[in-house]
């Protein structure tokens, strides 16, 4: 890493709810709202995005640990926030804690742990496994 992000650096990731973001089993009744693992995997673009500044140009993040709280649904057409604050670095890894709001209320909130990693060592690692 070029630096550490010193504690309190935060993201932002604002998106409107769409049909791709939606749960797939919105029948009989049931209505379209954003679904869980869409939501993990925008919290985890957030925190990302956010430690792009601090890394060299032959690393990058990957999400190692996440716990999140799905607090309450949130319909088709609605604005999201989703808000990453770093609450502590270590030598490869980095964490957060995390809160998302529609426009109504705080939908979820949680923590996430990301690990910086090597484009090459993580490439080499993988194609073992592959082999």
């Amino acid at each position: 890493m070029k630096s550490r992000p010193r504690i309190g650096t935060v993201g932002e990731l604002k998106f409107t709810v769409a049909q791709e973001h939606v749960i797939d089993f919105a029948t009989g009744g049931m209505p379209a709202v954003l679904s869980t693992p869409r939501l993990v995997a925008l919290v985890e673009r957030c925190a990302r995005e956010s430690l792009y500044p601090f890394l060299n140009d032959h690393e990058r993040t990957v999400g190692a640990e996440i716990e999140i709280r799905h607090l309450a649904p949130t319909p088709l057409g609605q604005p999201v926030t989703i808000t990453t604050r770093v609450i502590g670095t270590e030598t490869r890894t980095v964490d957060f804690q995390f809160e998302v709001r529609d426009a109504h209320e705080v939908i979820a909130r949680g923590l996430h742990k990301r690990a910086v990693i090597t484009v090459e060592s993580f490439a080499k690692r993988v194609a073992r496994k592959a082999a």
